[in-house]
């Protein structure tokens, strides 16, 4: 029992080490923390430098603010300073550390003040943590400076407490994922001192600094927030200690918090306190926001506010999801119990008292039915600042909606009077009402509440008597006309709300197909183009946006595709380059270049990262909604799939071709090694002979080695310009000089060229004097004739003749060669054109098999058709067809 308690957590040693090994990779980050300006973070950080190169470490300044403080600059002054990047913006040149020559420089540890800035517009990243974090990866170590109210989690605490709301902020996980924090600490009365001294800010500054922020009870509040924050620093290092070495002490449950959020102005403070309710009580923490499904958030601007609270979020350490249920308070509780949450934080309401009694409390139902689970309820300040959240409801535009809504109950009221003699008033009251439900469907939530009050008063004016006045002489009526305006009402609204469901659930439906089109398509897709285009036409379709796809080529990527009439530029290229060399999204809607039009996802693998998405909006006004990003995901992760398979199966072609091709140079060398060394061998003992026994041979035996030698070099003459005639029809490198040919000079021609290997045999030639010119290459026609001819001697006995003959089919010239030999077989007859083919027999015949094939190659390239026959009673026909036009 003793043992077990002593073994150390398996979960927290393994969540270690892989700490230990992400560490290795990248660089370690050092921050001096401080809680106002002039405490000595910079001289701190500088002097700590100095150290580190005494010790032999390479140290650099990538961007140091001495504020022209004596001192401060003295120190700088020791150290290597990298120069600064020079950013033009409304004719003022800026300046901001450069990454890009830090990197470059790869120093063990560069220097970077003011970690919180916000960077020059149109710099790679809005803040220079941003930059800090790009050379973590790069695996450069950083010592940078940090004053406590920049942490984004006590923003809105140090505005209650200074009155100063501090714009530039950084989200927490920085400094928690810092590999040292070091406290650089002066009591509130010496940094008084110095800044009456003038060492912080010069004079006139430091006198409005001493009245709008340095007091004496503001900077003691920052100090022992900094303090404090440093504590919490220091007792998480200890409790992770103890639990990978399993050292005994008082473990408590862990707690787990929800912070349910809305359009709400209260929704950013509601994420600002859970962040620091979850570091005191050291818990894991989510943020949700719950769509009903019968009221779905049509409003743009609520939208886009919920997606930057969930950002906020993420960046604070949250994991931030959107849920869908029927109520909120049951979707919240169930997603509660089932992930084992302890606490749930909401906000205050902010309505009237009196539309809690009509609507009911959300908070109220919550707590109604939490159970076990503890609610926090979170509400605003006096005085707060908060933005006016924007109403629910919101009048249709344009204009022209509410003059239709106007034309129909126009056109009702006129129904109404032409039949207004033939029925009751209370029966006309349907005129009314139908014009409401026509204007809900058709013309939105705003017309159809016209229509509804219009009618009210149309149908009193109109239709009731006395006509043409709002008196009413029966008092029945009254119960009409409010009946009708409230059915009216009532009508206009669920018809509304059904609308904007429908349409919500359209859009839904839409990606969902797209997505669902998108897989569907790619599972048969195999050709990487075509791959592409179906990710370009699916996702085209589900975002209404231009695409691109970008592959990589060494460590840049290059566009393999994009919409039509959509070519990216240079800066999207690079913001394209950047998110593959980082493995993050970048461009528009992120922090990483985000004044560009190009969104870019990685399109990233198990085996890594094989390209990248971009996705680009014309309207830069129109951005990405969670579900959408959400939504964009999913496609990029198929899409990734996708490339990956499409690639391998290129990969696996390229494969199976390189091994065609050993085997072919494998048959090659097979075949041509036997017939060139036999031409070989015989010239070599002819000259051989003729060399060493010239004097013994006799003036015959002389002539028949002369003679020997040289139909051996004719024939290897003959092997190698077959082997070049292959090279240049297999490379495309022919080239036809077409002019028209008699068909009998070509026959007469090949007939000469072959000699003595036709000598002995009997040739037939039948071509009618009248045949037609045909055009053609002439030499090149020769080449096939000699070829065809030669193998027809090679492959029949020398008694039988062998058949040439001509005639025209239909617009073909049509050339036949046949033979009496043994004939080829039927699976043979297409394969026989194959290079280095041969029919196998047992009295094989010698050759590379390359006739035949230059054959085609030529005759091909005539637009010409060439193939073998079997012949009636026995022989082979090689049937060669000509166009008598030439055809481009």
């Amino acid at each position: 029992m003793t043992s077990d308690l002593l073994r150390p957590d398996p979960d927290e040693l393994l969540k270690q080490i892989q700490a230990d090994e992400q560490a290795h990779k990248r660089g370690k980050l050092k921050i001096f923390l401080g809680y106002a300006a002039g405490v000595g973070k910079t001289y701190a950080m500088l002097e700590a430098a100095r150290q580190r190169k005494e010790e032999g470490v390479d140290v650099v300044i990538g961007y140091v603010e001495t504020h022209k403080r004596a001192e401060t600059e003295a120190m700088v002054g020791e150290l290597e300073i990298l120069p600064r990047k020079s950013i033009e913006y409304h004719g003022v040149a800026l300046t901001e550390m450069d990454v890009d020559a830090v990197i470059a420089r790869s120093p063990a540890l560069v220097l970077v003040d003011e970690l919180a800035h916000t960077n020059a517009p149109n710099s790679r990243h809005p803040k220079r943590y941003q930059d800090v974090e790009e050379l973590l990866d790069a695996g450069i170590n950083v010592y940078t400076t940090l004053n406590i109210q920049h942490l984004e989690s006590l923003n809105d605490v140090v505005a209650q407490i200074t009155g100063v709301i501090v714009r530039e902020t950084i989200p927490d996980s920085v400094i928690d994922e810092a590999s040292e924090i070091e406290l650089i600490d002066l009591p509130p009365d010496e940094l008084l001192t110095r800044l009456q001294g003038g060492k912080v800010y010069i004079p006139e500054q430091a006198a409005r600094a001493i009245r709008e922020f340095f007091r004496k009870g503001n900077l003691t509040a920052l100090r022992e927030m900094t303090m404090r924050r440093a504590a919490e620093r220091v007792d998480d290092q200890m409790r992770s200690y103890m639990q990978t070495r399993a050292i005994s002490g008082p473990w408590a449950a862990g707690e787990r918090l929800l912070v349910c959020i809305s359009p709400s102005p209260l929704a950013e403070k509601l994420i600002r306190t859970t962040r620091r309710l979850a570091d005191e009580l050291n818990a894991e923490w989510f943020a949700v926001y719950v769509e009903i499904a019968s009221k779905p958030e049509v409003n743009p601007a609520n939208r886009e506010r919920i997606g930057r609270v969930l950002q906020l979020a993420e960046e604070l350490g949250a994991k931030s999801l959107t849920l869908a249920g029927s109520s909120i308070q049951e979707a919240v509780l169930e997603y509660a119990r089932k992930n084992n949450i302890t606490k749930v934080v909401v906000g205050k309401p902010i309505k009237p008292r009196w539309q809690e009694l009509w609507k009911g409390s959300i908070v109220d139902q919550l707590i109604y039915a939490s159970g076990d689970i503890d609610v926090y309820v979170i509400s605003a300040r006096e005085g707060s600042s908060n933005p006016i959240m924007s109403k629910e409801w919101q009048p249709h535009r344009p204009l022209g909606r509410y003059l239709l809504a106007l034309g129909l109950v126009i056109v009702s009221t006129l129904l109404g009077i032409s039949i207004r003699g033939d029925l009751e008033p209370t029966n006309l009251v349907m005129l009314y009402l139908a014009s409401t439900v026509i204007s809900a469907i058709f013309l939105g939530r705003g017309p159809s509440l016209l229509t509804a009050i219009a009618g009210v008063l149309a149908f009193d004016y109109f239709l009731v008597p006395p006509y043409l006045t709002f008196a009413v002489s029966d008092t029945q009526y009254v119960i009409t006309f409010i009946a009708l305006f409230v059915i009216s009402l009532v009508i206009s609204s669920l018809t509304a709300r059904a609308r904007e469901q429908a349409e919500a659930a359209t859009m839904r439906e839409k990606q969902t197909a797209a997505l669902y089109n998108l897989s569907r398509d790619l599972t048969s897709a195999t050709d990487l183009q075509q791959v592409a285009n179906i990710i370009i036409s699916q996702i085209s379709l589900g975002f209404e946006r231009e695409v691109a796809i970008f592959l990589p080529e060494g460590k840049q990527v290059y566009v393999f595709a994009a919409s039509p009439n959509y070519q990216p530029d240079e800066n999207e290229l690079a913001v394209a380059t950047w998110a593959y060399q980082h493995d993050q999204p970048a461009g528009r809607g992120t922090d990483t270049l985000p004044a560009a039009s190009l969104r870019c996802h990685p399109l990233k693998t198990s085996n890594g990262i094989v390209g990248v998405l971009g996705i680009h909006s014309k309207d830069k006004t129109n951005f990405l909604t969670p579900e959408q990003r959400l939504t964009l995901a999913a496609f990029a992760n198929q899409s990734a799939l996708a490339i990956e398979r499409a690639s391998l199966a290129e990969q696996a072609q390229q494969a199976e071709l390189l091994q065609a091709t050993e085997k072919l140079q494998t048959a090659l060398l097979n075949s041509i090694s036997h017939d060139l060394r036999t031409p070989l061998v015989s010239i070599t003992g002819a000259l051989t002979s003729l060399d060493e026994q010239s004097e013994d041979l006799d003036d015959e035996n002389r002539r028949s080695l002369i003679v020997t030698a040289r139909e051996e070099a004719d024939r290897l003459n003959r092997l190698v310009g077959n082997l070049l005639s292959m090279t240049r029809i297999e490379s495309g490198a022919i080239k036809l000089h077409r002019e028209p040919g008699d068909i009998q000079d070509v026959v007469g021609t090949a007939l000469e060229q072959l000699g003595k290997r036709i000598a002995n045999r009997k040739v037939q030639v039948d071509v009618p004097d009248d045949f037609p010119l045909v055009p053609m290459d002439f030499t090149l026609m020769v080449q096939v004739l000699v070829n065809v001819l030669e193998n027809a001697v090679k492959y029949s006995p020398e008694y039988c003749m062998i058949d040439v003959s001509a005639d025209l089919v239909d617009d073909m010239a049509r050339v036949q060669i046949a033979d009496r030999g043994e004939g080829i077989p039927p699976e043979d007859l297409v394969r026989i054109f194959d290079k280095f083919y041969r029919v196998q027999r047992p009295d094989s015949v010698s050759g590379t098999g390359l006739g035949l094939s230059i054959s085609k190659g030529i005759v091909e390239a005539h637009n010409g058709n060439i193939f073998a026959l079997r012949r009636d009673g026995g022989g082979t026909i090689i049937q060669i067809e000509l166009p008598l036009e030439t055809r481009e």
